[in-house]
């Protein structure tokens, strides 16, 4: 697809986050152009302050889109909803999409949305985050119906800092917990690199491989009507769809159901049914 004509993806992303610009990016890219606008930058305050002040500017953030027409767009920091319950999340992102006039998607929904396809059930959470927000994280999780079965608690050197994880750190931490071969893994944190330790840890086993920035990027073609195996994906998108079958066909998530749109006189956005 020409540029000028592929779909728009609307990505908001906390200041410092170095990881989800270029995840997503890659793992879209061609099928979409990708578009950032950043949350504020907010001195003094601590990371609950920051977080807590994100949901509070949100809509603000988006309007900074401005004329640019979005197809689609993410709110690429799930610590910031992880202080709402799922209800809350959704009702939320019901009401910006209303004023975007484009379906919007927290990435913790959009993980929702992708577990689902898989039909995974049961998680482990793989965790960089301080220990509180890691249990909000948790909380989040089981309220919305899925079962945490273990946290593995990721560490940057001697503390908790997703922008900080090495691909070794990642890997070595995740190899260390011995976890079960029929696990899913969910690796929270849009900050936190994944790509490399991904393709390392999938050659350990068949584990379902489950990110914030690639649910993310499988919320926004589901939701445009990509297919995740499509000629086009990313092989970890390819990944994923060949663990749903015909649960992950586009449309058939019980969460977007959109067809493709594009600049040149295709069909306009596509309206989010919020479950």
């Amino acid at each position: 697809m020409a540029l000028q004509s592929a779909p728009r993806l609307g990505v908001v992303v906390p200041s410092g986050n170095a990881a989800a610009e270029p995840e997503i990016g890659s793992l879209v890219t061609p099928a979409f152009n990708v578009h950032t606008s950043r949350f504020p930058v907010l001195p003094g305050k601590d990371l609950r302050g920051r977080l807590e002040k994100y949901n509070d500017v949100l809509p603000e953030v988006l309007g900074n889109f401005g004329g640019l027409r979005l197809d689609a767009a993410v709110v690429s920091c799930t610590g910031s909803h992880y202080l709402l319950t799922p209800e809350g999340d959704r009702a939320l992102c019901a009401e910006l999409s209303e004023r975007a006039g484009a379906p919007v998607r927290s990435a913790a929904l959009a993980i929702l949305d992708t577990a689902r396809a898989v039909g995974a059930e049961r998680l482990v959470l793989v965790s960089p985050y301080e220990p509180w927000l890691t249990e909000l994280s948790h909380a989040y999780w089981e309220s919305a119906g899925l079962t945490v079965d273990r946290i593995v608690k990721i560490r940057a050197g001697a503390r908790f800092s997703p922008y900080d994880v090495t691909t070794e750190e990642l890997v070595a931490q995740v190899r260390e917990a011995e976890l079960p071969e029929d696990a899913t893994l969910l690796f929270t944190g849009t900050g936190m690199f994944t790509f490399e330790a991904l393709a390392e840890l999938g050659r350990d086993s068949g584990r379902v491989l489950l990110t914030s920035n690639l649910a993310s990027a499988w919320w926004a073609r589901d939701t445009l009507g990509l297919p995740a195996d499509g000629p086009d994906a990313h092989p970890l998108l390819r990944r994923l769809a060949d663990r749903t079958g015909d649960r992950g066909r586009p449309g058939e998530l019980g969460s977007t159901g959109g067809t493709a749109s594009g600049r040149d006189g295709a069909p306009g956005p596509a309206v989010v049914a919020v479950p």
